[in-house]
């Protein structure tokens, strides 16, 4: 035992920290065991688990839950950016929420990982064709998780949706590296138009909560965008918007501000650290 959870390590050391610290949970509450044992310990990989998790969330009477389980088996096996990615959001969150001391705290519990993955399914059968499957899965990561993120947008790993409630990213918006943001964003369009009309977020961005960025506009690297704000116009990386209409009020505060997660506009008027 103590060898194959060696070579685990080796392999995997995101997958077998998480078995390792679900063995500790049930130790510390054997209550848990039941839901840990299935959510985690009973699955080989962490794509098996994620498989698991992701259909016993979104299943309903309309789809039952072996069905979604084996859509989401063919995903991870057939694309292994998917777990690698997962891996990314994980290691995100644990680094970037003062909330989330394990990792496998998102996996059993944070509903902005579960919705992410949620989408990352729902975006490979979009990209297989599968377009209705991939309508379902963005529906019922509505309803359960209240994030809706159509299939066709693109989002880059490393992402940390914080708390999550009220996520809005439309169908042609782009997302990329390590970008954080909290409850209640959307990444909407601006009118009727059906072509390309959605912003797009560059690498390390953070954007706080229940700001809109609105409309086919790129939001630069690194750059912040602060709470309660309304983005209609492009912002050049590294800078620090705020209010309504969204201005520049100064840099960014720090090199990755989706990291920091520092949301104080006071720190974007002194300029880079």
């Amino acid at each position: 035992m103590a060898e194959t959870r060696k070579k685990l390590a080796e392999l995997d050391p995101v997958w077998d920290r998480i078995c390792g610290e679900a063995e500790a949970a049930i130790a510390a509450d054997p209550l848990m065991g039941g839901l840990i044992h299935m959510s985690i310990l009973h699955h080989r990989s962490l794509e098996a688990a994620l498989a698991h998790r992701v259909s016993f969330k979104l299943a309903s009477g309309e789809m039952p839950e072996q069905i979604l389980r084996e859509i989401c088996d063919s995903a991870y096996a057939a694309d292994p950016s998917l777990g690698a990615a997962a891996r990314a959001d994980l290691v995100a969150i644990y680094d970037r929420d003062p909330a989330c001391h394990r990792l496998m705290q998102p996996l059993l519990y944070f509903k902005g990982f579960q919705a992410v993955q949620a989408y990352r399914i729902g975006h490979w059968l979009w990209t297989e064709g599968r377009r209705d499957l991939a309508y379902f899965y963005q529906m019922r990561a509505s309803e359960i998780f209240g994030v809706d993120i159509h299939p066709n947008a693109r989002i880059g790993k490393g992402i940390m949706i914080d708390h999550a409630h009220s996520i809005v990213i439309g169908e042609t918006a782009v997302v990329g590296d390590n970008v954080s943001m909290l409850h209640s964003v959307t990444l909407g369009g601006t009118g009727k138009e059906d072509d390309d009309r959605h912003p797009k977020i560059g690498d390390g961005v953070l954007i706080g909560a229940g700001a809109k960025v609105l409309g086919n506009i790129r939001i630069g690297n690194c750059s912040r965008v602060a709470a309660g704000s309304v983005v209609l116009e492009e912002v050049p990386p590294k800078k620090t918007v705020a209010g309504v209409p969204a201005r520049i009020v100064g840099e960014a505060g720090c090199s990755q501000p989706s990291i920091t997660m520092d949301h104080l506009v006071s720190v974007g008027l002194r300029g880079e650290d």
